[in-house]
């Protein structure tokens, strides 16, 4: 049976333990041919040991496929942008460069752009993504928007990011503290934030042009 429609992709970074739980069972998605699509960040690796997961947004406008001169990325009818297809990518990066979250990959010995895409073999059929399923602290959850609220009381969920001038929105979201000012994510403004969950680093401010 096809997922609800209600059914959405969520992140909470505060959640992630670093266990690349998620890293190891993207590798067994069928589409990934052995490859994990997703990779674990350090936030601030000088001070913290507090990683995030990456995955593909899934933007509304993905700028990856707007600038794929092969118009090898398609986007699903349900809002899932796909890996590159193989007959028309012509491996030129344009991708990899244009994407604001820095996720597609360019598999340089098949030539072809590899990412993230919702494990669509699964969730096509019902069934969750495969770094969703594992992740043992829910730092990656798939659900709806009235689980998370009944299981994140102090967050909510965010999918609209601003870079720049330019707005995005996604179909995957971002667990956010419910208190915060917004409703739309500054990515440029947030990278001198610490994470969520932790104390602010005073001494990454001090010292005038630090």
């Amino acid at each position: 049976m096809p997922v609800p429609e209600r059914f959405e992709f969520f992140i909470d970074a505060s959640r992630c333990i670093g266990c690349q739980s998620c890293v190891q069972a993207c590798a067994e998605c069928d589409t990934h041919k052995g490859q994990s699509m997703i990779q674990l960040d350090y936030l601030d690796r000088q001070h913290s040991t507090q990683t995030l997961p990456v995955v593909c947004m899934h933007c509304d406008s993905p700028t990856c496929a707007e600038v794929c001169p092969a118009d090898a990325i398609k986007r699903t009818e349900d809002g899932v942008v796909q890996t590159a297809r193989k007959p028309r990518c012509i491996a030129c990066n344009n991708c990899v460069l244009a994407c604001p979250f820095g996720v597609p990959k360019m598999n340089t010995r098949m030539n072809l752009m590899m990412k993230c895409d919702m494990c669509y073999d699964r969730t096509s059929v019902g069934l969750k993504p495969m770094c969703a399923s594992v992740c043992p602290s829910q730092a990656l959850a798939f659900g709806t928007r009235e689980e998370m609220a009944r299981l994140r009381p102090r967050a909510k969920p965010v999918n609209s990011f601003v870079f720049g001038a330019q707005l995005i929105r996604t179909k995957v979201n971002v667990m956010v503290p419910d208190d915060a000012r917004k409703e739309v994510v500054d990515v440029t403004a947030a990278m001198f934030e610490p994470a969520i969950g932790h104390d602010v680093l005073d001494d990454v401010f001090e010292g005038g042009d630090a």
